[in-house]
Protein backbone atom coordinates (compact mmCIF):
# COMPACT_ATOMS: atom_id res chain seq x y z
CA UNK A 1 0.00 0.00 0.00
CA UNK A 2 1.24 3.49 -0.86
CA UNK A 3 0.35 7.07 -0.02
CA UNK A 4 -1.61 7.20 -3.27
CA UNK A 5 -3.81 4.29 -2.11
CA UNK A 6 -4.46 6.02 1.22
CA UNK A 7 -5.27 9.29 -0.62
CA UNK A 8 -7.84 7.57 -2.86
CA UNK A 9 -9.47 5.79 0.08
CA UNK A 10 -9.75 8.94 2.18
CA UNK A 11 -10.71 11.29 -0.67
CA UNK A 12 -7.86 13.76 -0.18
CA UNK A 13 -4.67 14.61 -2.00
CA UNK A 14 -1.47 12.60 -1.64
CA UNK A 15 0.20 15.68 -0.13
CA UNK A 16 -2.48 15.92 2.56
CA UNK A 17 -1.96 12.25 3.44
CA UNK A 18 1.77 12.90 3.74
CA UNK A 19 1.20 15.92 5.98
CA UNK A 20 -1.12 13.96 8.28
CA UNK A 21 0.99 10.80 8.55
CA UNK A 22 4.17 12.82 9.08
CA UNK A 23 2.41 15.07 11.61
CA UNK A 24 3.81 18.13 9.84
CA UNK A 25 3.52 21.03 12.36
CA UNK A 26 3.60 23.60 9.56
CA UNK A 27 0.25 22.46 8.11
CA UNK A 28 -3.24 23.27 9.38
CA UNK A 29 -5.48 20.29 8.71
CA UNK A 30 -8.90 19.78 10.26
CA UNK A 31 -9.44 17.08 12.88
CA UNK A 32 -12.06 15.41 10.66
CA UNK A 33 -9.62 15.12 7.74
CA UNK A 34 -6.88 13.79 9.99
CA UNK A 35 -9.22 11.16 11.40
CA UNK A 36 -10.35 10.12 7.90
CA UNK A 37 -6.75 9.74 6.69
CA UNK A 38 -5.66 7.80 9.77
CA UNK A 39 -8.63 5.43 9.49
CA UNK A 40 -7.92 4.81 5.80
CA UNK A 41 -4.25 4.12 6.51
CA UNK A 42 -5.16 1.70 9.27
CA UNK A 43 -7.82 -0.08 7.18
CA UNK A 44 -5.40 -0.51 4.27
CA UNK A 45 -2.53 -1.62 6.49
CA UNK A 46 -0.29 1.20 5.25
CA UNK A 47 3.26 1.07 6.65
CA UNK A 48 5.67 3.96 6.02
CA UNK A 49 8.89 3.02 4.25
CA UNK A 50 11.37 4.24 6.85
CA UNK A 51 14.50 4.12 4.69
CA UNK A 52 12.88 5.96 1.80
CA UNK A 53 11.48 8.59 4.12
CA UNK A 54 14.86 9.06 5.81
CA UNK A 55 16.49 9.65 2.41
CA UNK A 56 13.75 12.10 1.46
CA UNK A 57 13.76 14.02 4.75
CA UNK A 58 17.53 13.85 5.27
CA UNK A 59 17.15 12.04 8.60
CA UNK A 60 15.29 9.14 10.18
CA UNK A 61 12.52 9.43 12.73
CA UNK A 62 14.85 8.36 15.51
CA UNK A 63 16.02 10.61 18.33
CA UNK A 64 19.10 9.45 20.25
CA UNK A 65 19.56 10.18 23.96
CA UNK A 66 22.93 9.55 25.59
CA UNK A 67 22.78 8.90 29.34
CA UNK A 68 26.21 8.88 31.03
CA UNK A 69 27.09 6.48 33.84
CA UNK A 70 26.06 7.79 37.24
CA UNK A 71 22.96 9.54 35.94
CA UNK A 72 20.55 6.65 36.32
CA UNK A 73 17.82 7.34 38.85
CA UNK A 74 14.28 8.62 39.19
CA UNK A 75 15.22 11.85 37.39
CA UNK A 76 16.57 10.08 34.31
CA UNK A 77 13.77 7.50 34.27
CA UNK A 78 11.06 10.16 34.39
CA UNK A 79 12.92 12.27 31.79
CA UNK A 80 13.17 9.32 29.41
CA UNK A 81 9.48 8.49 29.97
CA UNK A 82 8.40 12.01 29.03
CA UNK A 83 10.79 12.21 26.07
CA UNK A 84 9.67 8.83 24.75
CA UNK A 85 5.95 9.52 25.07
CA UNK A 86 6.16 12.95 23.45
CA UNK A 87 8.25 11.67 20.55
CA UNK A 88 5.83 8.78 20.02
CA UNK A 89 2.93 11.22 19.82
CA UNK A 90 4.72 12.86 16.88
CA UNK A 91 5.66 9.64 15.10
CA UNK A 92 9.26 9.39 16.31
CA UNK A 93 11.22 6.67 18.12
CA UNK A 94 13.62 7.14 21.03
CA UNK A 95 16.93 5.28 21.22
CA UNK A 96 18.64 5.50 24.63
CA UNK A 97 22.37 4.77 24.90
CA UNK A 98 23.75 4.24 28.42
CA UNK A 99 27.30 4.86 29.54
CA UNK A 100 30.31 6.50 27.98
CA UNK A 101 31.12 5.36 24.46
CA UNK A 102 34.19 6.17 22.39
CA UNK A 103 33.48 8.86 19.77
CA UNK A 104 34.20 6.53 16.84
CA UNK A 105 31.59 4.00 18.00
CA UNK A 106 29.07 6.76 18.59
CA UNK A 107 29.62 8.22 15.14
CA UNK A 108 29.19 4.79 13.56
CA UNK A 109 25.77 4.48 15.19
CA UNK A 110 24.78 7.97 14.08
CA UNK A 111 25.93 7.39 10.51
CA UNK A 112 23.91 4.18 10.36
CA UNK A 113 20.57 5.51 11.59
CA UNK A 114 20.82 9.21 10.57
CA UNK A 115 18.89 10.40 13.66
CA UNK A 116 16.62 13.42 13.68
CA UNK A 117 18.43 14.69 16.78
CA UNK A 118 21.05 13.63 19.32
CA UNK A 119 20.61 14.65 22.97
CA UNK A 120 22.76 14.18 26.05
CA UNK A 121 21.09 14.12 29.44
CA UNK A 122 22.28 17.04 31.54
CA UNK A 123 24.43 18.52 28.78
CA UNK A 124 23.43 22.07 29.64
CA UNK A 125 25.06 21.62 33.07
CA UNK A 126 28.23 20.00 31.72
CA UNK A 127 29.51 23.18 30.08
CA UNK A 128 30.64 24.67 33.39
CA UNK A 129 28.65 27.88 32.97
CA UNK A 130 27.04 29.67 35.89
CA UNK A 131 23.34 28.69 35.90
CA UNK A 132 20.77 31.42 35.29
CA UNK A 133 19.02 32.80 38.34
CA UNK A 134 15.79 31.00 37.43
CA UNK A 135 17.66 27.70 37.86
CA UNK A 136 17.65 28.44 41.58
CA UNK A 137 13.87 28.65 41.38
CA UNK A 138 13.01 25.45 39.52
CA UNK A 139 16.12 23.83 38.02
CA UNK A 140 18.92 21.51 39.10
CA UNK A 141 20.37 24.16 41.40
CA UNK A 142 17.03 24.55 43.17
CA UNK A 143 16.80 20.81 43.81
CA UNK A 144 20.31 20.76 45.29
CA UNK A 145 19.40 23.73 47.48
CA UNK A 146 16.23 21.97 48.62
CA UNK A 147 18.31 19.22 50.23
CA UNK A 148 20.59 21.61 52.16
CA UNK A 149 17.72 23.93 53.07
CA UNK A 150 15.73 21.10 54.64
CA UNK A 151 18.58 20.35 57.03
CA UNK A 152 19.18 24.03 57.80
CA UNK A 153 15.49 24.52 58.65
CA UNK A 154 15.88 21.81 61.28
CA UNK A 155 18.76 23.57 63.01
CA UNK A 156 21.73 21.84 61.39
CA UNK A 157 24.63 24.20 60.78
CA UNK A 158 27.50 21.74 60.38
CA UNK A 159 26.61 19.61 57.37
CA UNK A 160 28.71 17.06 55.53
CA UNK A 161 28.34 16.03 51.90
CA UNK A 162 28.65 12.29 51.27
CA UNK A 163 30.19 11.80 47.83
CA UNK A 164 30.50 8.94 45.38
CA UNK A 165 33.80 7.14 44.89
CA UNK A 166 33.52 7.53 41.11
CA UNK A 167 33.78 10.60 38.91
CA UNK A 168 30.60 11.30 36.96
CA UNK A 169 29.92 14.14 34.50
CA UNK A 170 27.80 16.11 36.97
CA UNK A 171 29.72 15.38 40.18
CA UNK A 172 31.40 18.79 40.39
CA UNK A 173 28.25 20.62 39.30
CA UNK A 174 26.16 18.85 41.92
CA UNK A 175 28.67 19.64 44.67
CA UNK A 176 29.03 23.24 43.49
CA UNK A 177 25.28 23.83 43.73
CA UNK A 178 25.19 22.33 47.25
CA UNK A 179 28.11 24.52 48.41
CA UNK A 180 26.52 27.65 46.97
CA UNK A 181 23.21 26.76 48.62
CA UNK A 182 25.03 26.54 51.96
CA UNK A 183 26.61 29.98 51.39
CA UNK A 184 23.22 31.46 50.51
CA UNK A 185 21.90 30.14 53.83
CA UNK A 186 24.83 31.58 55.76
CA UNK A 187 26.23 28.15 56.63
CA UNK A 188 29.90 27.14 56.78
CA UNK A 189 31.28 25.27 53.75
CA UNK A 190 30.09 21.67 53.54
CA UNK A 191 32.63 19.08 54.70
CA UNK A 192 33.02 16.51 51.93
CA UNK A 193 34.07 12.88 52.11
CA UNK A 194 33.64 9.71 50.06
CA UNK A 195 31.41 6.85 51.25
CA UNK A 196 32.85 3.88 49.31
CA UNK A 197 31.87 0.28 48.75
CA UNK A 198 31.97 -2.41 50.13
CA UNK A 199 30.13 -2.23 53.48
CA UNK A 200 33.23 -2.45 55.66
CA UNK A 201 35.01 0.26 53.69
CA UNK A 202 31.99 2.54 53.99
CA UNK A 203 31.82 2.06 57.75
CA UNK A 204 35.54 2.76 58.10
CA UNK A 205 35.25 5.96 56.04
CA UNK A 206 32.29 7.23 58.05
CA UNK A 207 34.00 6.39 61.36
CA UNK A 208 37.18 8.19 60.34
CA UNK A 209 35.26 11.24 59.14
CA UNK A 210 33.12 11.58 62.28
CA UNK A 211 36.17 11.20 64.51
CA UNK A 212 37.74 14.18 62.75
CA UNK A 213 34.53 16.23 62.53
CA UNK A 214 32.65 15.69 65.76
CA UNK A 215 30.59 18.86 65.20
CA UNK A 216 28.88 17.50 62.08
CA UNK A 217 25.22 16.70 62.83
CA UNK A 218 23.84 16.03 59.35
CA UNK A 219 24.84 14.27 56.16
CA UNK A 220 23.52 15.34 52.75
CA UNK A 221 24.25 12.53 50.31
CA UNK A 222 25.16 12.86 46.63
CA UNK A 223 22.26 10.51 45.84
CA UNK A 224 20.10 7.87 47.50
CA UNK A 225 22.73 5.19 46.91
CA UNK A 226 25.32 7.11 48.94
CA UNK A 227 22.71 7.91 51.60
CA UNK A 228 21.88 4.22 52.03
CA UNK A 229 25.57 3.34 52.30
CA UNK A 230 25.88 6.01 55.01
CA UNK A 231 22.80 4.75 56.89
CA UNK A 232 24.23 1.23 56.91
CA UNK A 233 27.61 2.47 58.10
CA UNK A 234 26.10 4.57 60.89
CA UNK A 235 24.00 1.63 62.11
CA UNK A 236 27.07 -0.63 62.07
CA UNK A 237 28.93 1.97 64.14
CA UNK A 238 26.12 2.31 66.67
CA UNK A 239 25.44 5.95 65.72
CA UNK A 240 21.78 6.91 66.09
CA UNK A 241 19.94 8.34 63.09
CA UNK A 242 18.62 11.01 63.22
CA UNK A 243 19.34 11.71 66.91
CA UNK A 244 23.14 11.84 66.49
CA UNK A 245 23.44 12.34 62.72
CA UNK A 246 20.61 13.13 60.31
CA UNK A 247 20.81 11.74 56.77
CA UNK A 248 19.07 12.95 53.62
CA UNK A 249 19.29 11.45 50.13
CA UNK A 250 18.77 12.90 46.66
CA UNK A 251 16.80 11.77 43.59
CA UNK A 252 14.43 9.36 45.32
CA UNK A 253 14.65 5.64 44.67
CA UNK A 254 12.23 3.01 45.97
CA UNK A 255 14.89 1.50 48.23
CA UNK A 256 14.93 4.51 50.56
CA UNK A 257 11.46 3.69 51.86
CA UNK A 258 12.66 0.16 52.75
CA UNK A 259 15.65 1.18 54.88
CA UNK A 260 15.73 1.46 58.68
CA UNK A 261 15.20 4.25 59.42
CA UNK A 262 13.36 5.12 56.21
CA UNK A 263 15.31 7.62 54.14
CA UNK A 264 14.32 11.26 53.80
CA UNK A 265 15.18 12.37 50.28
CA UNK A 266 14.55 14.78 47.40
CA UNK A 267 12.09 13.69 44.71
CA UNK A 268 12.52 15.12 41.20
CA UNK A 269 10.00 14.52 38.42
CA UNK A 270 11.57 15.32 35.03
CA UNK A 271 8.83 13.98 32.74
CA UNK A 272 7.85 17.47 31.59
CA UNK A 273 11.51 18.28 30.93
CA UNK A 274 11.63 15.23 28.66
CA UNK A 275 8.55 16.41 26.80
CA UNK A 276 10.02 19.90 26.38
CA UNK A 277 13.25 18.37 25.05
CA UNK A 278 11.28 16.30 22.55
CA UNK A 279 9.40 19.31 21.24
CA UNK A 280 12.59 21.35 20.96
CA UNK A 281 14.30 18.51 19.07
CA UNK A 282 11.41 18.39 16.59
CA UNK A 283 11.23 22.15 16.18
CA UNK A 284 7.86 22.39 17.91
CA UNK A 285 6.69 25.07 20.30
CA UNK A 286 6.91 23.72 23.89
CA UNK A 287 3.92 25.89 24.73
CA UNK A 288 3.09 26.32 28.41
CA UNK A 289 4.88 23.17 29.57
CA UNK A 290 6.76 23.79 32.82
CA UNK A 291 8.41 21.18 35.08
CA UNK A 292 7.11 20.83 38.63
CA UNK A 293 9.55 21.82 41.39
CA UNK A 294 11.41 19.16 43.34
CA UNK A 295 9.99 18.19 46.72
CA UNK A 296 11.15 16.68 49.97
CA UNK A 297 9.99 13.17 50.80
CA UNK A 298 10.05 13.43 54.59
CA UNK A 299 10.77 10.17 56.39
CA UNK A 300 12.54 9.15 59.60
CA UNK A 301 16.23 9.66 58.76
CA UNK A 302 16.16 13.46 58.98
Amino acid sequence: MTLTDVAKASGVSRATVSFVLNDDPRQTISAATRERVMEAAQDLGYVAHGIARALREGSSRIVVLNVDWGMEGNFSRSYVRGLDEELAEHGHILLVRHGHAIPEATQQVLDTIAPRAVLRLGEAYMQGHEPPEEDWESGFAANAALQIGYLAERGHTRIAMGMTDREYPLTETRLGFAQKAARRLGLPPLECFVVPRPRQAGAAAVETFLAAHADVTALAAFDDDIALRALTALRDLGVRVPEDVAVIGFDETEYGSLSTPALTTVHIDAEILGRIAARNALGLDPGALAPPPGRIVARASA
